[in-house]
């Protein structure tokens, strides 16, 4: 397999120093704070330079979700050999805390990313087929649905716990409860 050209690595380079630009961008100051103007004078190019990378900002979000997921995954597969499905939930958890502005990304902003598809990006698929890995155990029947079903509360603490919406003593406590009706 050849190596990539001066030109190609110098593109590659350019691009990841977009997305990390602007996730540092988002962590540190919200998503709002990413406009195309904000990232091209922070990474010290022009805006076209951008545009000649990301389609727009729902590109270069994507970007971002897509690294996310798969620290997400990583982390989840580390909680689940850990703990098993708890571990999991806790790591899903823990990183959407330690992550807002990724987790946004990654499930709340408009992005170019499409979950469940037939073309979906592997990385999106890896991380359902982690939380599935997990589930799958205590699925009486259909594994993909209690493993959507599980998501989509771990997803809602995530966004309300973000949120402060949820009492944060209760934490462990919502997590027991989750793991308790899945596993019956």
């Amino acid at each position: 397999m050849p190596t990539p050209s001066r030109r190609e690595r110098a593109r590659e380079e350019r691009r990841d120093l977009i997305v990390r630009t602007a996730r540092d961008l988002a962590e540190t100051e919200g998503w709002d704070a990413v406009t195309t103007r904000r990232l091209a004078e922070a990474v010290d190019y022009s805006q076209p330079v951008l545009y000649g990378h990301f389609k727009n900002m729902h590109a270069i979000a994507g970007a971002v979700a897509l690294e996310g997921v798969v620290e997400l995954t990583a982390a989840l597969h580390e909680g689940r050999t850990r703990d098993g499905l708890r571990g999991l939930a806790q790591a899903y958890l823990t990183y959407a805390e330690e992550h807002p502005a990724v987790y946004d990304a990654i499930f709340v902003r408009r992005t170019d990313l499409v979950f469940g598809a037939a073309d979906s990006p592997a990385a999106l698929k890896d991380a359902f087929n982690e939380i599935r890995a997990g589930v799958e155990p205590f699925a009486a029947t259909d594994p993909e649905t209690l493993t959507e079903v599980f998501w989509s509360a771990l997803h809602g603490q995530a966004t309300l716990n973000h949120g402060a919406r949820l009492r944060p003593p209760q934490r462990q406590a919502r997590i027991n409860t989750l793991i308790d009706l899945i596993t019956r």
